[in-house]
């Protein structure tokens, strides 16, 4: 069983309380339990955007102090706009995971890191979706 760590992440203060981080690790984890991997911890982002750069991100940045401290190499999302809805933080996020050995699971799109190039392409375009979609909510 592959050890991983679990990604929550909510936008508004008011969405704390609200069904976005149940349905988030309710997802992750009936995908881990289906593919033979255990969220040993989960990181929670409470009321943070996702336009906010990875590092700037208080649970992340502990979360990547954990991952490259203690041989967990794996993370968990629900779907790729939990990560981020801002294509160029998406990809520099996914970027420097790759970098540092660290696989990128989501449980809505798979093989999110795939090299290959439609692969890519359908994560990129996934993403201008993510933030063209942010840009709606906040007009």
């Amino acid at each position: 069983m592959t050890r991983a760590y679990a990604y929550l992440r909510v936008s508004g203060k008011g969405q704390v309380k609200g069904d976005g981080f149940p349905r988030q690790l309710q997802a992750i984890k009936t995908y881990a339990a289906e593919h033979d991997l255990k969220a040993v911890q989960v990181f929670r982002e409470e009321g943070v955007a996702g336009n906010k750069e990875s590092m700037d991100r208080p649970a992340w940045a502990a979360m990547m102090t954990a991952l490259l401290g203690n041989g967990v190499k794996t993370v968990i999302i629900e779907k790729l706009d939990r990560l981020a809805r801002d294509l160029m933080v998406q990809e520099a996020t996914i970027a420097h995971l790759a970098k540092n050995g660290i696989m990128l699971i989501s449980v809505a799109e798979p093989d999110l890191m795939a090299n290959d190039p439609t692969r890519i392409l359908m994560r990129q375009m996934l993403g201008a979706v993510a933030q063209y979609d942010k840009s709606q909510i906040l007009c």
